[in-house]
């Protein structure tokens, strides 16, 4: 399974990211050269998806330390867990900020005595490790998750969770990918994803690079494409799952859910283990992020509503684990119960 674009990497010195704010229209790579640009990147949604978000961070962390002139460990220490607040006050949903953060902060922590500018080396090092090992494992979803997909399948998906998404090849859109690869002749049904239309601007253009046959719809199409028998799997991402599988996602995940029970459709969450929160137990105890209302009142810039209307624009739903058939990992497939064989996997 190859991909034809790279949504982040890093070159040299500095971190270089396809801005996804300019697609499908522009295909721009920019340059990120300090912590404050990451947090930028993240914030304005120039870089997105879970796991991608956690890699830009840790490679932010290099980033905001390789000029701090420290003269001990503690003050590095002290200095270092600043910019780790900092990066995660971009976007407080997605896990795997704050898990790539805290994997760096072990490291760090692991290597104390030795001298700073190691030190510095080693958290670049890692932040590479935590990419190299999102593109492995998105592969790995994207085996697993094929053995789910019949011939002739028709699957709906929600929001973008491909390359785009992740180090590479993506979560659900692995699945996707690695099905077409074997000649199941499979189709797409891609929500466009209000507000933001992840889904007609970020998945119809990966679907496109990779020659996938897709038909766009509306998000309130998908009810009745399914009522019709037009869908075959649900097949959809994660921000963060918590320990008894309550699933965190793009908004409009968790009336897609209770649809498919309701019409009898497997109802699938891909993701890698280092989107499980085992520390939180429910979905209730998920911080939303409410992001700015215009989002909704404007598009393109243009103002689609009349003036100073209110609106509320949660980034995300959460999805009761009742609704989820199964969660599709690097280490396969996880079913009922699903409290219990989340935890076997750690």
């Amino acid at each position: 399974m190859n991909q034809s674009f790279e949504s982040i990497s890093w070159q040299e010195d500095h971190l270089v990211i396809l801005d996804q704010t300019q697609l499908p229209l522009r295909e721009i790579y920019s340059d990120v050269n300090t912590i404050g640009q990451v947090w930028d990147a993240i914030k304005k949604l120039k870089v997105r998806g879970a796991p991608a978000i956690g890699i830009a961070a840790a490679y932010g962390m290099y980033l905001g330390v390789r000029e701090l002139e420290s003269k001990n460990f503690t003050s590095f220490n002290v200095e270092l867990q600043r910019w780790a607040e900092y990066l995660k006050s971009s976007r407080p949903t997605a896990v795997n900020l704050s898990w790539a953060l805290e994997r760096i902060d072990q490291t760090v922590y692991a290597n104390k005595e030795k001298p700073l500018d190691e030190i510095k080396e080693i958290i670049l090092d890692t932040a590479k490790t935590i990419h190299d090992e999102d593109k492995r494992t998105c592969k790995k979803i994207g085996e697993h998750g094929a053995e789910l997909i019949h011939h002739d399948f028709n699957i709906l998906t929600h929001c973008n969770t491909g390359g785009l998404a992740t180090g590479a090849y993506g979560t659900a859109l692995s699945v996707v990918n690695e099905a077409h690869q074997q000649e199941k002749n499979i189709h797409v049904w891609v929500g466009e994803t209000r507000p933001l239309m992840q889904g007609s601007r970020l998945t119809a253009w990966e679907l496109k690079q990779e020659e996938i046959p897709f038909k766009l719809i509306t998000d309130a199409s998908a009810g009745s494409l399914i009522n019709r028998g037009k869908v075959d799997i649900v097949i959809v991402g994660a921000d963060r799952v918590t320990a008894n599988g309550d699933t965190a996602n793009k908004i409009g995940t968790y009336p897609l859910a209770v649809l498919a029970q309701e019409n009898d459709i497997p109802f699938y969450v891909a993701l890698p283990l280092s989107t499980f929160d085992l520390n939180t137990e429910n979905g209730d105890e998920i911080e939303i992020e409410e992001r700015e209302g215009e989002e909704i009142t404007h598009f393109a810039n243009s103002q689609l509503t009349p003036k100073k209307t209110d609106a509320y624009n949660p980034a995300f739903d959460v999805t009761p684990h009742k609704y989820i058939t199964g969660f599709i990992t690097e280490k396969g497939i996880i079913e009922p119960d699903f409290k219990k064989n989340i935890k076997k996997l750690f």
